[in-house]
């Protein structure tokens, strides 16, 4: 097994070297520039729109802009937005949090593109129905003799659209309340751990094979919950111990810069860590949000880049800040005595006694179950793409399985596997995003300039 570990982390080094952190935050820096910050002065109308200010029922696509983001965001917001920031504050140093923010912010002009594109070059799956994402708009906006691109992103979007790390961190945090709150000594083995996976493979599977309206209701409902629940429970803990905020900002832009707190790294380290976790918890750049924004009901794909574009505000300035703060604020990432959701456990165990860890339960059982409904949606379109529609509801069963696999796997293996997958979905996005820039900056002035005559 440890071989195996060796493996999978040095794979993922591999993947994640200079080249991929120059095309994925190089990339985000060039749409920033590009379209010379234009996105950014109508962040009020993007509101607007995700209000359903501007919606038509009859337009194609078949979730409303409100469903597609909360869908997005149910992918997005989950573990990696609290144990994927405890594994990289342990593993890079507090600094890795000041390149998160720097990859998000440069990664909502990349989901802005992105996103765009994904409803501008809309194809067709074999049945005829309007499709959006990454495979498509290469195909579409690039033509045919790109689909090998196409392809490589759907291959790999069939691993990295999977439960591995939901399942493991549910049945993690499942396993530290009932040893906390019980006296059963078979609690954490792997019978019980597999036990846990058929209750969460049952649970999920009660979801996903009602399609993505189903996933969009769900998620629609269970988003803003969980996300409140959440707020309340880290600025309590924050709020607790406010005297550490200005240290603490002080740690991060120290560390950032100089890497003395990281394990062993050097910045360089720091930044590919930062860019690694920005991209876990939010995806731009990775592919996954394009093809949920681009199943929106609108005629106007600027409009859905805009919705779009709320998701890393959300997800890593707002989130993943949060966590990270409460996370330095007690002081758990230097103990490091567990891994993952372990660390934050202990954080809500500390900062709010009695209850932190009964609230932190509960809101990570609801991050998990949203991304691991709305994770298998991306599968789906990769497989019917791949080998036709009526065949992408097979992935389902796939999916399904492979919660088992996650929950019985060491955390290691399944994150650096995730990793790996999201480098190599990352490739052909970015390179037919910037290929096919010109194309959304043209769309964009062209819309703001409608805007501007009302």
């Amino acid at each position: 097994m440890e071989q195996i570990e060796v493996y999978f982390a040095e794979a993922s080094g591999w993947v994640w070297g200079t080249p991929l952190l120059i095309l994925l935050m190089g990339g985000g820096i060039f749409f920033m520039l590009y379209i010379e910050f234009l996105p950014f002065r109508y962040l009020p109308h993007a509101y607007h729109i995700l209000l359903g200010k501007y919606s038509h029922q009859n337009a194609p696509g078949d979730i409303n802009h409100y469903q597609a983001l909360s869908s997005s965001l149910a992918a997005t917001i989950g573990f990696g937005n609290v144990s994927g920031v405890a594994i990289a504050i342990v593993s890079g140093g507090p600094g890795v949090l000041f390149w998160m923010w720097v990859s998000a912010f440069f990664g909502m002009a990349t989901k802005f593109f992105t996103c765009t594109l994904a409803v501008m070059y809309r194809g067709k799956d074999t049945n005829g129905h309007i499709q959006g994402g990454p495979m498509y708009f290469i195909t579409e906006g690039l033509g045919k003799k790109w689909k090998f691109m196409a392809v490589f992103f759907c291959f790999f979007c069939l691993f990295g659209a999977s439960p591995l790390f939901q399942a493991n961190q549910i049945v993690q945090i499942t396993n530290d309340i009932l040893k906390k709150n019980t006296s059963l000594e078979y609690i954490g083995n792997m019978y019980s751990n597999f036990a846990l996976g058929i209750v969460i493979t049952i649970l999920t599977a009660l979801v996903i094979f009602g399609g993505i309206k189903r996933i969009g209701e769900v998620a629609g409902k269970m988003v803003p919950f969980m996300v409140l629940l959440y707020l309340f429970s880290v600025l309590f803990i924050m709020f607790s111990r406010i005297e550490y905020i200005p240290s603490i900002f002080q740690m991060i832009l120290k560390d950032a810069f100089t890497a003395k707190a990281a394990f062993g790294g050097s910045v360089l380290m720091i930044i590919i860590e930062g860019a690694k976790r920005a991209s876990f918890s939010n995806e731009a750049g990775i592919g996954t949000a394009p093809m949920m924004h681009g199943a929106s009901k609108t005629n106007e794909p600027v409009r859905e880049g805009l919705v779009a574009m709320l998701g890393p505000v959300v997800d890593t300035l707002v989130i993943c800040s949060l966590t990270g703060f409460a996370i330095l604020s007690t002081d758990m990432w230097k103990m490091a005595d567990g891994d993952g959701i372990q660390i934050t456990y202990q954080v809500f165990e500390a900062g709010i006694p009695y209850l932190g860890t009964f609230l932190l339960y509960i809101t990570v059982l609801i991050f998990g179950f949203t991304t691991l409904f709305s994770y298998s949606y991306y599968g789906v379109k990769a497989l019917s793409y791949l080998f036709g529609a009526k065949y992408g509801n097979y992935f389902n069963y796939w999916y399904v399985a492979t919660i088992l696999v996650g929950s019985v796997a060491t955390l290691s293996i399944v994150v650096d596997f995730i990793n790996i997958m999201f480098g190599l979905m990352a490739i052909p996005n970015m390179i037919a995003a910037l290929l096919l820039a010109p194309k959304v900056k043209k769309a964009a002035k062209e819309y703001f300039s409608r805007m501007k005559a009302y």
